[in-house]
């Protein structure tokens, strides 16, 4: 809309704690002038967590529409990996990825971000098939949620799935594209993973490949962090926006790119509560 600045149609937030209560995490949103959020529901650390308090998520639900937060983003606990056969943990991250989206629909979150796990050995082609099946298991599990599935991209450290978005293509395309999965793009990750989107040429080859490989309609989020280590270096450290290797110009060029238009933008920069809203205002004003 000609006059109007392109920041109020920006869907732009941070990652932010929920020490103190859920609520506390829209407030700090709010300080950040930010307009969506993402979340832990439970301490990242432990398989299971503490049980929400219905009145709570009942008024998180309604805060966060007041004040006008949206998307609301979860994000899974570390220690779930759906890409593993060994008994044991495959039970153990079934079950608390499940009660994962339970939680996220009770808060009336919109996506769960997870990672894709790790092979450990067991190659990846076979480990992509398991996190495709595990992932539809807890799907059908969760049949009346609205809660949708958001594989993010990785750095590649270790055993990792999830570097090329040829794994994220090939889990998606075994799920029959289904509408409950998406893809949620860490720049941090995928240039670490050796995606250069530091330079004009190299950020159009890569949204071409993400959109040969997945297809662009299935990107629905952001993790905004430039990166501590070089393109390549398969090491995930973030840092502040444009004090990193992938540098100002880079996000200048993708928060200007109409490929960006609507989808949620998540900081996880280091220290959120003071640095969210010098990194949000300095996004802002790049806007052109």
């Amino acid at each position: 809309m000609i006059g109007v600045p392109k920041e109020l149609f920006m869907r732009i937030g941070g990652h932010f704690s929920i020490s103190g209560g859920l609520n506390r995490s829209l407030e700090q949103t709010k300080e950040a002038e930010g307009n969506t959020v993402q979340i832990f529901s439970k301490n990242p650390g432990q398989w299971r967590g503490k049980e929400i308090d219905p009145k709570e998520a009942e008024n998180f639900r309604n805060e966060a529409k007041a004040q006008g937060i949206y998307p609301v983003l979860v994000h899974d606990a570390y220690l779930i990996n759906l890409a593993t056969n060994r008994e044991g943990l495959m039970k153990k991250s079934l079950a608390a990825f499940t009660d994962e989206i339970e939680r996220a629909e009770l808060i009336g979150a919109h996506y769960l971000v997870t990672h894709m796990g790790a092979h450990t050995g067991l190659g990846e082609d076979v480990s992509l098939g398991i996190l495709a099946d595990n992932v539809m298991h807890c799907i059908e599990q969760t049949k009346n949620s609205n809660v949708k599935v958001l594989l993010e991209t990785t750095a590649g450290q270790g055993t990792q799935l999830g570097y090329k978005f040829e794994h994220i293509g090939r889990v998606m395309k075994s799920t029959g594209m289904h509408t409950r999965i998406g893809v949620c793009l860490d720049t941090c990750h995928i240039f670490a993973a050796g995606y250069d989107i530091s330079t004009e040429e190299g950020y159009k080859r890569t949204i071409d490949s993400f959109d040969k490989e997945i297809g662009l309609k299935h990107l629905l989020a952001v993790h905004l962090n430039d990166a501590k280590k070089p393109c390549g270096s398969r090491v995930d450290r973030h840092e502040h926006i444009g004090q990193g290797f992938i540098g100002m110009e880079g996000f200048t060029r993708l928060i200007n790119d109409p490929v960006f238009c609507d989808i949620p933008l998540i900081l996880e920069t280091p220290q959120p509560e003071k640095m969210h809203r010098v990194n949000i205002a300095l996004l802002k004003g790049a806007l052109k």
